[in-house]
C-alpha cells in the first residue's frame, strides 16, 4: 500500500496537519526577512561628492546641493567625453570638477560623500562609503549571502534527507539567531573597515546557510504531512507567508532607520522560533522511508485521533512490509546519483536546476531593484510585496484547474514581452516626464507580478517531480544552483545600472523567455501522486509524451512492466530503455 493511500485513511488534511502546517508557514517568514533586510540596512541614499571647499559642514540639502551643482558638478558634455563608460548621473555623483575649470583639467574622483537623510538615518553604504568605485563591496556582501544560500541548500538538504526535517530546522533556527546578532554587533568602527566588513560578510554567510535549512526543509515537511489533494494548498500558502515576511520587515524598517538597530531588532524576532523543535512534528513519510516505523506510527496515530479516524493496523502493516522489502532491495536504495543515472531523470534534473537558476536571477534581480521605482522606497517595497502576494493568490486559483506547465510557461513568456517594452518607452516617451515615470512603474510592477508567479510555480513543480527519497536533496541542489542566478542578479543590478539603469530588465527578459522554452519538456503533474521513486518520475515523462495512450502500471514482480506501451514504436523504445536500466516500480513510502 502506498503511503498516500494510507494517509487518506487517517486524514490527509485534518486538525493536526492544519495546526502544524500553520507553524511551518510562520517559519517561512524568516527567509524573506533575512534576504531583504539588506535592502534597507545597505540601502543607497541619494548622494553626491562632498564640497572640496567645505567638507566639515557640508550637508545634503537644497542650499549646499545648488552650490555644488553650480561650482563643482561636471556638465553632461564633459561626462560624455571623459566618462563614457558610465551613465551621466553616475558621473555627476562620483566625480567633480575644479571650481576654476580649464580646458586641460580632468575630472576628479570623489574621496568623500554626503548622503541624503530623507529616508534613512544611517546605512552601511554610508558608513563604509560603498558607492561609485566601491560599489562592489556592497555587491560582494549580498553575493556571499547567496553563496551561503547555495552551501546551506545542499548541506542542510542532504542532512535533512539523512537525519530528518525537524532536527535540521531546529539547528538552523539557533544558527540564525547567533549569526543575526553577529551581523548587528560584530562590526565596529574602532576595528576599522576591513575587520568589520569581514565579520559582517562571514555572519551574513552563516545567516544564509541557516535560512536555507529552514526554508527548504520547511517547504518539504509541509508537503509531506498532507495528501496529494492538498499539495497545491500547502505549496502556495507557504508562499503567502514569504510575502507576509516582507510586509513584516517593512513595518520594522519604516520605524527603525539605522542599520544596526534594525538588524538587532529583526534578530530578536527570530529567538522564539528556537523552541519550535518541541512542537513541530517529524515527517511521517520520511520516517517510513527510513524504516523508523514506530516513530511514524505515533505521529500517524495522533493524526487519526485528531481527525476522529480509526488507525488501521493491518493497512499500516502493508506499508511497513512493502517498505522493508524495498529497503532490502539494493536497486531501490536511491542515492543522489540516481538523479543522473538514467537519461530521462538526468534531463529532468538538469532542466530543473537551470530553471531555478534563471528564475532566481529574474526574481531577486527584480525584487532588489525597487530603488529604481520613482517613489518613496518604503512605498515601493510595500507595493512590491503586495504585488507578489497577488501573484501567489492567482497561482493558487489557477494551478489546480489548468496545471503547472501552461501557467509557468505563460508567465515566463509574458515577463519577457513586458521587459522588452522598456525600449520603446525609453526611446519614444519624453524623458523623465510624469507619463514615462508612471509607465515605467507600471512595467516594474507587472514584472514583479509575473516573476513572483513563475517563481512560485517552479518551487511547486520541482517538489512534485523529485522522488521522495531524493526530494529534499533535489530541492537543495536546485536551491544551491539557483543562488548563482541570485548572485548574478545582484551584480547585474549594481554594475549594469551604471551603464544604463534599465539594462538589467532586458537581461532578465531574455532569461525568462529561455526558461519558458526549456520548460516545455516537463511532464504535467496536476492530480498526480508525489513520485515515490525515480521509476515514477520516468513513467510520468513516458505518459506525457503520448497523452491518452495506454500505459500499464502492472509489474511482474521484478520491477519490469508486464505490459508493453501500445500504439507507437517510440513508446516501445522508451519502455525498453526503462527496462534495460532495471528500474523498479515497487518502492513505496
Amino acid at each position: 500500500m502506498k503511503f498516500d493511500t494510507f494517509l487518506a485513511t487517517v486524514g490527509d488534511w485534518g486538525k493536526f496537519q492544519k495546526v502544524k502546517y500553520t507553524l511551518i508557514c510562520l517559519t517561512y517568514m524568516l527567509p524573506p526577512i533575512m534576504v531583504y533586510t539588506y535592502s534597507f540596512t545597505a540601502a543607497t541614499p541619494d548622494f553626491r561628492c562632498v564640497r572640496p571647499d567645505n567638507s566639515s559642514t557640508d550637508e545634503y540639502n537644497k542650499v549646499d546641493n545648488e552650490f555644488f551643482k553650480r561650482n563643482y558638478e561636471p556638465s553632461e558634455e564633459r561626462c560624455k567625453n571623459e566618462k563614457s563608460h558610465i551613465s551621466i548621473s553616475e558621473c555627476q555623483r562620483c566625480f567633480y570638477q575644479n571650481k576654476d575649470t580649464t580646458s586641460s583639467s580632468k575630472l576628479n574622483q570623489c574621496s568623500q560623500y554626503v548622503f541624503s537623510r530623507e529616508h534613512y538615518t544611517k546605512t552601511l553604504v554610508e558608513e563604509w562609503s560603498m558607492v561609485c568605485d566601491r560599489v562592489e563591496y556592497r555587491s560582494i556582501v549580498q553575493s556571499v549571502f547567496f553563496a551561503g544560500y547555495m552551501v546551506g541548500s545542499i548541506f542542510f538538504g542532504v542532512l535533512a534527507d539523512k537525519y530528518g526535517r525537524r532536527p535540521v530546522m531546529s539547528v538552523s533556527f539557533i544558527l540564525i539567531s547567533i549569526a543575526g546578532f553577529l551581523c548587528a554587533y560584530g562590526p565596529r568602527q574602532s576595528q576599522g573597515f576591513l575587520t568589520s566588513y569581514t565579520i559582517f560578510v562571514i555572519a551574513r554567510f552563516l545567516l544564509a546557510c541557516a535560512t536555507r535549512g529552514v526554508s527548504v526543509s520547511g517547504f518539504v515537511l509541509g508537503s509531506e504531512i498532507v495528501g496529494p489533494s492538498k499539495r497545491l494548498l500547502t505549496g502556495i500558502v507557504i508562499e503567502y507567508f514569504f510575502a507576509f515576511g516582507q510586509l513584516f520587515l517593512l513595518a520594522f524598517a519604516y520605524f527603525i532607520r539605522t542599520w544596526r538597530a534594525l538588524t538587532g531588532a529583526i534578530t530578536l524576532f527570530t529567538i522564539p522560533f528556537i523552541f519550535f523543535y518541541f512542537i513541530l512534528p517529524e515527517s511521517p513519510r520520511w520516517l517510513v522511508s527510513k524504516g523508523r516505523f514506530d516513530e511514524a506510527e505515533k505521529i500517524l496515530r495522533r493524526i487519526a485521533v485528531s481527525n476522529k479516524r480509526n488507525f488501521d493496523r493491518d493497512a499500516y502493516q502493508q506499508v511497513k512490509d512493502e517498505q522493508e522489502k524495498n529497503m532490502l532491495n539494493k536497486t531501490n536504495q536511491e542515492g543522489i546519483l540516481s538523479l543522473f543515472r538514467s537519461k530521462i531523470m538526468l534531463v529532468i534534473s538538469l532542466n530543473l536546476f537551470f530553471q531555478w537558476l534563471l528564475q532566481n536571477l529574474v526574481f531577486y534581480g527584480i525584487s532588489q531593484s525597487t530603488g529604481v521605482w520613482k517613489m518613496n522606497p518604503y512605498l515601493s517595497f510595500g507595493i512590491s510585496a503586495l504585488v507578489e502576494l497577488l501573484a501567489y493568490i492567482l497561482v493558487h486559483l489557477i494551478l489546480d484547474r489548468v496545471g503547472r506547465k501552461l501557467p509557468y510557461c505563460s508567465f515566463s513568456v509574458l515577463f519577457g514581452i513586458v521587459a522588452i517594452l522598456v525600449l520603446p518607452v525609453q526611446k519614444f516617451m519624453e524623458k523623465d516626464s510624469q507619463a514615462q515615470r508612471m509607465t515605467m512603474n507600471l512595467i516594474y510592477g507587472s514584472l514583479k507580478f509575473l516573476t513572483s508567479a513563475s517563481y512560485a510555480i517552479i518551487y511547486i513543480y520541482a517538489n512534485e517531480l523529485f522522488p521522495t527519497n531524493l526530494r529534499n536533496t533535489g530541492m537543495g541542489i536546485c536551491s544551491m544552483i539557483a543562488r548563482i542566478g541570485a548572485m548574478v542578479g545582484t551584480f547585474c543590478n549594481d554594475a549594469s545600472t551604471r551603464i544604463w539603469i534599465h539594462l538589467p530588465i532586458l537581461i532578465y527578459g531574455v532569461a525568462s523567455l529561455l526558461a519558458a522554452v526549456l520548460a516545455l519538456m516537463f511532464p504535467e503533474t496536476l492530480n498526480k501522486p508525489l513520485p515515490q521513486s525515480v521509476t515514477d518520475v520516468e513513467r510520468m515523462v513516458v505518459a506525457g509524451i503520448r497523452p491518452g495512450k495506454a500505459q500499464s502500471g502492472v509489474t511482474d514482480g521484478t520491477g519490469h512492466e508486464g505490459q508493453s506501451l501500445t500504439g507507437n514504436n517510440e513508446d516501445i523504445i522508451l519502455k525498453d530503455q526503462l527496462q534495460r536500466m532495471n528500474l523498479s516500480d515497487t518502492e513505496q513510502i
